[in-house]
């Protein structure tokens, strides 16, 4: 895959009001006219560049949804205040009661109880299957789906979706490939592998510092404009809107995001084939031993690597959180959720991020008690932390899973 999404970021270039080199700020919730005249066309969406109100939009937001635009390649793109934000937005505007969603079985916690417990109070189905079984997914297409929900990689087995493959499949039957690129930023061309809507979480990779909460929704302008539609779009009526301040401080942060990812998919590497070699339950994209390895390799943007995240396996929950509580006590990272940070970032997800989902459907999918959820850093010496990872697992007796031939 090209590099063209960087260099489209590359690329923008805005001028501030009074010439600076980064836009202006809009720290305004309203907007006034000059005349009344204009402030109804501007209401009804016929007048270009005019503002009204910060829940229709916002030069700063606008700002935002353009390099989101050009990171993924589409037409456009809608900023959120969060996430989930912009998947409800999207769900509920394609979405009527009685209607029905094939969705991948292993998605966020939170996108789980969206689609399997929300949605029942508007008569809306979901059958969860396994994204990467094509005939699975199109088994459970039926004559009321509307959508094909899927994540690049998912959260938190890291199974990779073959978007192409996906893509072809929902346009045979006429339906939208709407697909959540929060776990693979620059690394999985969503867009140009054929999906036609991309969701970010824009908290995670893409802002970087674990300051905000954010998201997007990047597509044809004719579907984000219908998100803002002031009669019956979902974004506009759900109120789910971006602080200008956040949106403006979430676009110099993508300015890094290049060489970020770069960085942590280098660190994410190097433990997984270093935990894998010890023979450990190592979970990764770029290891050989992935079922999506390939997938990955033939849809991926290869300067950009395999992505931050890794899981590994230590046997037992009462194992994965002394681990955890040690390597936050000996400076490695946080026991937090989330993920993209400059700091590993590691947590169980069978206790947080994926606890909506109940424990049966857990280890159907293979999400077992021992499995960790790490988000690698920005470490310069990731040799380091992994020496210091390997102690903490000595001083806890935590050992391989798998047996090493001599």
């Amino acid at each position: 895959m090209s590099n063209t999404s960087a260099n489209q970021l590359q690329d923008l270039q805005y001028f501030g009001e009074f010439g600076g080199v980064n836009p202006s700020v809009s720290d305004s919730s309203t907007y006034t006219f000059l005349n009344a005249k204009t402030m109804f066309d501007t209401f009804e969406g016929n007048t270009e560049g005019c503002y009204l109100y910060s829940r229709h939009s916002s030069p700063s937001n606008l700002y935002l949804g353009e390099a989101l635009a050009a990171l993924e390649g589409t037409e456009t793109a809608n900023v959120y205040a969060s996430g989930m934000g912009a998947i409800s937005s999207v769900i509920m505007q394609i979405c009527d009661s009685g209607e029905h969603i094939v969705s991948s079985r292993t998605i966020y916690g939170g996108t789980y109880a969206f689609l399997k417990n929300f949605l029942k109070k508007f008569a809306i189905d979901t059958s969860f299957v396994d994204i990467t079984d094509i005939v699975a997914v199109e088994s459970a297409i039926t004559s009321q789906t509307k959508m094909i929900y899927c994540e690049a990689v998912s959260n938190p087995l890291l199974e990779v979706a073959d978007i192409k493959a996906l893509a072809a499949l929902a346009k045979k039957y006429n339906l939208p490939l709407v697909v959540d690129n929060t776990f693979s930023p620059l690394s999985i061309p969503a867009a140009q592998l054929g999906a036609e809507i991309i969701i970010h979480s824009l908290t995670k990779f893409i802002n970087g510092s674990s300051d905000c909460v954010a998201g997007a929704v990047c597509g044809t302008t004719e579907f984000c404009l219908s998100l803002k539609d002031v009669n019956n779009g979902a974004g506009m009526l759900l109120g789910s809107t971006l602080d200008s301040l956040r949106a403006a401080s979430i676009l110099k942060n993508m300015r890094t995001l290049h060489i970020r990812i770069q960085k942590h998919s280098e660190n994410a590497l190097f433990l997984a084939q270093q935990f894998e070699a010890d023979g450990f339950r190592v979970v990764y994209p770029g290891l050989a031993s992935h079922s999506g390895h390939n997938i990955m390799k033939k849809q991926m943007n290869a300067n950009y690597g395999f992505g931050g995240l890794m899981t590994l396996d230590v046997g037992s929950l009462e194992n994965a959180n002394a681990f955890m509580e040690l390597m936050q006590t000996e400076k490695l990272g946080y026991l937090a959720v989330s993920l993209g940070f400059y700091k590993t970032l590691f947590s169980a997800p069978g206790t947080s991020t994926s606890s909506e989902i109940p424990e049966e459907e857990q280890l159907e999918m293979g999400l077992s008690n021992g499995l960790i959820r790490f988000s690698i850093g920005l470490d310069n010496d990731i040799e380091r932390t992994y020496n210091k990872m390997k102690n903490c697992m000595a001083q806890l007796n935590i050992k391989p899973q798998i047996q090493i031939p001599v």
